[in-house]
């Protein structure tokens, strides 16, 4: 194999340089109210969620109607089965998707789509994504992270005419942005897009790109050389699927979500219009940020599926299946599961649920919110997954294939842990997603204080940051004292007579707001410009915070329930369980702020980077060959067959 030449490489950047083009991608500025930002700032604003917002009646009766045809569509026409054992969407499905105008959800009826609000979309994936995830990654990466969201928010008029109609009813489209040696780090983005005339000419190769395999359009993120009368930087595109010089080289084939159409895509000097080139050049990044504010809500709301389908399992299995003279279920060790799963849902389903709907009123800036709701979504997910495989057992771990042929129930539950473990990883892993966080809510320190650990600075630059920050930390710093937390009649109305009592549990998120902020403070006091190195305690931070919302959207969502009659007793129940068990975990988590193994841990590092520990692995075989552990995606044509499929 023919080494890369260097100019082919993925360029070469530096941490500080890194940083500099994911921070210049980030939104600024804060033009709206987020309770969220909020929280992390020690300031509990329950007048932003409560009373919980409400989608209009037209809203709800267009959603209900459409969810009512997706039902009897995955019960009429959808196998999953067939889907997890052939890993593949029968075409035949995907083309009934696109008559139910499934491709359009989201999309403005005037360009042919179904107008949905965040909310009902949610539910359409969650429900969708229950007959077979593989569908509702599909529907999820078309419309959430796919052409029609950036279109919508960015496109030119003339583009959402052009090509709006086509992604309602009958095109496909994908995301690509991940390269076989770039991922979260895209300042090494090394697909160009060099101008040429009143076109620019694509070169690169992209992995990982859900739809890629039977996409018709596709939004490409390329870097544009700077030059003369082009300002450069990392751009969007549309590009046709079937242009001349792509090419779809692999399928990918992963431990779940089988029929995932993801792929390996070269781009081979590629021609692209100008006209479809979205927004100015060196936005692509912050267009994709945009863009996943509301398109990260995806992901969670199938989590919340999974979840609901958990639940019904353990409860139906656990009733019936004995063990020392009584059900499985009765067995305190096996409740505290059940417990664990019905609680986490209803939360988790409240976290969706407010954050779609705040995104549908727009009177908020929901981007923590959106980021929590798929952190806390996807790690949940996995865990309720897994407690449902410890019920069922040795069931849980055997296929729902060789269960049906020897009798038994088809319970898929192994398959929903492989279906799920993706969604700690994808748009954007549980460790990215604690960084992106954390960067948000320490914003407000940042933009007094941030010249004072700014290496690059002035001394005049650090002494006017000294003042500001001074006068921002002697305003703030004396509200982290007290607050309505500690009075014991605070939040009554979560208190109604023969209710549970959620009062004391906002008192207890209020009281925690501050305390969170407090070491925030101290942290950024503590190690100051060495504060971004210390990932595991901006973990631990944005992981309480992740607890304190879900506590309080559960509390909320327990209230709308009461106050509209809709199992309200219930809902407090569940609201209270849930907010037990999450105050344990917030407790274990602000313990392990100061005391964890974290120093330590980098030192074992060290000695196993460098080969110290090395006699450690003596004793196995590694059968996992000599291949390269980054295959050379340096461009060109390609050798290989063009494995796309068009569905029509």
């Amino acid at each position: 194999m023919t080494a890369p030449l260097e100019k082919d490489r993925p360029p070469k950047v530096t941490e500080r340089e890194a940083r500099q083009v994911a921070e210049a991608a980030r939104e600024q500025d804060w033009r709206k109210p987020s309770f969220a930002k909020e929280l992390f700032l020690g300031r509990f604003r329950l007048d932003l969620i409560h009373p919980h917002p409400l989608p209009s009646g037209e809203d709800v009766r267009r959603g209900e109607e459409f969810l009512s045809r997706l039902r009897t569509f995955c019960e009429n026409d959808v196998d999953g089965a067939l889907i997890e054992r052939e890993a593949r969407i029968p075409d035949e499905v995907i083309r009934g998707l696109k008559e139910l105008g499934a491709l359009g959800m989201k999309i403005d009826p005037k360009y042919g789509g179904l107008g949905l609000t965040q909310v009902y979309y949610n539910k359409a994936l969650m429900l969708i994504g229950s007959v077979s995830p593989a569908i509702g990654a599909l529907l999820s990466a078309h419309q959430s992270i796919g052409v029609p969201q950036p279109l919508k928010l960015f496109g030119t008029q003339e583009q959402k005419d052009a090509f709006l109609p086509r992604l309602a009813r009958t095109d496909v489209s994908a995301f690509l942005l991940t390269e076989p040696d770039v991922g979260s780090d895209p300042a090494r983005l090394a697909t160009t897009a060099v101008p040429d005339g009143d076109d620019y000419v694509i070169d690169g190769v992209k992995l990982w790109t859900t739809n890629g395999v039977v996409a018709d359009l596709l939004v490409v993120m390329a870097r544009v050389p700077a030059s003369e009368g082009h300002k450069g930087g990392i751009t969007a595109f549309v590009v046709e699927a079937d242009s001349e010089g792509v090419t779809v080289e692999h399928r990918n084939a992963f431990m779940g979500l089988r029929g995932l159409e993801n792929g390996v895509t070269r781009f081979h000097r590629v021609r692209v219009p100008a006209a479809h080139r979205i927004g100015p050049e060196g936005a692509g990044l912050k267009i994709a940020l945009t863009t996943l504010n509301t398109g990260r809500l995806s992901l969670p709301a199938m989590c919340v599926g999974a979840g609901k389908w958990s639940l019904k399992i353990a409860r139906e299995w656990s009733a019936v299946r004995e063990q020392w003279g009584r059900p499985v279920a009765r067995h305190e060790a096996v409740g505290a599961k059940i417990s664990f799963i019905a609680a986490t849902t209803f939360a988790l389903e409240a976290v969706v649920d407010l954050a779609s709907q705040m995104a549908d009123e727009d009177r908020n800036d929901i981007r923590i919110e959106a980021a929590l709701a798929k952190l806390y979504g996807s790690e949940m997910a996995w865990l309720m997954a897994d407690e449902l495989v410890q019920i069922r057992g040795g069931r849980g771990y055997e296929t729902a294939a060789s269960l049906a042929d020897r009798g038994e129930r088809a319970v898929a539950a192994e398959q929903l842990l492989r279906d799920l473990r993706i969604n700690r990883i994808f748009e954007g892993s549980t460790e990215i997603m604690h960084l992106l966080i954390a960067r948000e809510a320490v914003d407000a320190h940042l933009k007094v204080a941030g010249d004072l650990i700014d290496p690059d600075k002035s001394l005049g630059d650090k002494a006017k940051a000294g003042a500001q920050a001074g006068a921002f930390y002697a305003r703030w710093l004396p509200k982290l004292v007290a607050g309505p937390g500690r009075l014991p009649t605070s939040y009554q109305e979560f208190h109604p007579t023969g209710h549970a009592d959620l009062a004391t549990h906002l008192r207890y998120v209020e009281r925690a707001s501050r305390r969170l902020a407090r070491a925030t403070f101290l942290g950024m006091a503590r190690w100051q410009g060495r504060m971004e190195t210390k990932q595991g305690f901006l973990g631990r931070i944005v992981d309480i915070g992740a607890e304190l919302f879900a506590m309080s959207a559960a509390c909320v969502r327990a209230e709308l329930l009461r106050a509209g009659d809709g199992h309200g007793r219930e809902a407090y129940q569940l609201a209270d369980a849930f907010c037990r068990q999450s105050r344990i975990r917030v407790e274990e988590l602000f313990d392990r702020l100061w005391r964890n193994t974290d120093d330590l841990d980098r030192k074992v590092v060290a000695k196993v980077l460098s080969g110290a520990y090395a006699w450690l692995e003596e004793g196995v075989v590694d059968p996992s060959g000599d291949a390269p552990w980054i295959a050379d995606a340096a461009p060109g044509p390609s050798e290989r067959e063009n494995v796309h499929r068009q569905i029509r």
